[in-house]
């Protein structure tokens, strides 16, 4: 059965009083074999947008490259940040069109404008807006954290405080999820990225 070499993976994007924070595991592996233990999962797009992404690793990494450098052509023309709603438009659009021959991954798409933003992409592009969002095999246990403890306008490290326990409770169940986790924090002021090692 081809689907059980389907790669698994886990991330959560959570917003917070005047940011957002993306958070994803570092394993990657097929069926039952794990590839790499140590695979970056969550990029930023611009200084004021990022992605974190579950599934096969090529299709994310080739989607965050094309939306970046789509997103600096718009700067360009336009003199301005290219907002978190444009960014996950776009990402929509080219997964759209390849919805024949889908890319591979759920990303879920975070930054600032002006106010926090979260959206949820399918591997057909679909655009779900919302406060946090969770994507991947270990997604389920991840929401089950995060529905219990999210509250509106958390703090910057409370949010990134539930973004890590979110993924350790997703590593805990599903075996395609583990090794680790990146985060990455946004504000207007600053862009933060860390490793964390379990």
């Amino acid at each position: 059965m081809a689907f059980q070499f389907m790669p698994g993976a886990t991330a959560v994007g959570i917003s917070f009083d005047n940011g957002v924070v993306l958070a994803s595991e570092k394993r990657v592996s097929y069926g039952n074999f794990v590839v790499n233990k140590n695979t970056k999962k969550t990029f930023p797009v611009t200084d004021k947008v990022g992605a974190a992404c579950a599934g096969m690793i090529a299709d994310m990494q080739i989607l965050v490259r094309q939306v970046g450098a789509l997103a600096k052509i718009r700067k360009l023309e336009t003199r301005r940040n290219v907002p978190p709603n444009s960014i996950a438009k776009m990402m929509s659009v080219i997964m759209c069109e390849r919805r024949f021959f889908p890319l591979l991954t759920q990303v879920i798409v975070g930054g600032i404008d002006n106010k926090p933003q979260i959206y949820t992409l399918d591997p057909l592009g679909s655009v779900l807006p919302d406060e946090y969002a969770a994507v991947g095999s270990g997604a389920e246990m991840a929401l089950g954290v995060m529905d219990g403890e999210y509250r509106a306008n958390m703090s910057e490290q409370s949010a990134k405080e539930l973004a890590v326990k979110a993924i350790k409770s997703s590593i805990q169940r599903d075996s395609a999820s583990g090794d680790g986790i990146d985060v990455l924090s946004m504000t207007q002021s600053h862009q933060q990225e860390e490793s964390l090692t379990l």
